[in-house]
């Protein structure tokens, strides 16, 4: 697996509520020219190496508590 750097700096946060998808920027939103999906609804995304965002498809699921079990 390639090697991400990550710059702190400021996230900037955004959530759809109607499509359940949150989109987190590392600084202001840009292009990326690779993404990576690591598990099924979460998308890497870097330029030159460098995370430039991350998206959380069906956020949703990851935030509701796991059902009891019978």
């Amino acid at each position: 697996m390639e090697s991400i750097v990550l710059k702190p700096e400021k996230l900037d946060v955004d959530y759809d509520k109607e499509s359940d998808v949150l989109y987190i920027s590392v600084g202001k939103p840009k292009e990326a020219d690779d993404t990576m999906e690591p598990q099924e609804g979460v998308v890497i995304r870097t330029r030159k190496g460098e995370l430039v965002g991350i998206t959380i498809i069906g956020l949703r699921n990851y935030l509701s508590p796991p059902s009891p079990r019978n």
